[in-house]
């Protein structure tokens, strides 16, 4: 019998806006669409002001709609 991998096929990545704590030590970071917050959102974990900021994410779409 012969087995061979299937090719993978590369994750579409696309430059995405995100929220970003501000503090230089806390990591903590969301996706924009994600954000239940138009206004710079506190951070979950630091509870800090978080900036606006863009980064290199795997294609994902929100199917929910704000009212």
């Amino acid at each position: 019998m012969y087995f061979s991998k299937k090719t993978i096929e590369p994750v579409q990545q696309e430059e995405t806006p995100v929220w970003s704590c501000s503090q230089d030590q806390c990591t903590c970071w969301m996706r924009a669409n994600f954000s239940f917050e138009d206004e710079s959102p506190q951070c979950p974990i630091c509870q800090s002001v978080m900036v606006r900021n863009t980064k290199l994410l795997p294609l994902l779409s929100n199917h929910t709609k704000k009212a």
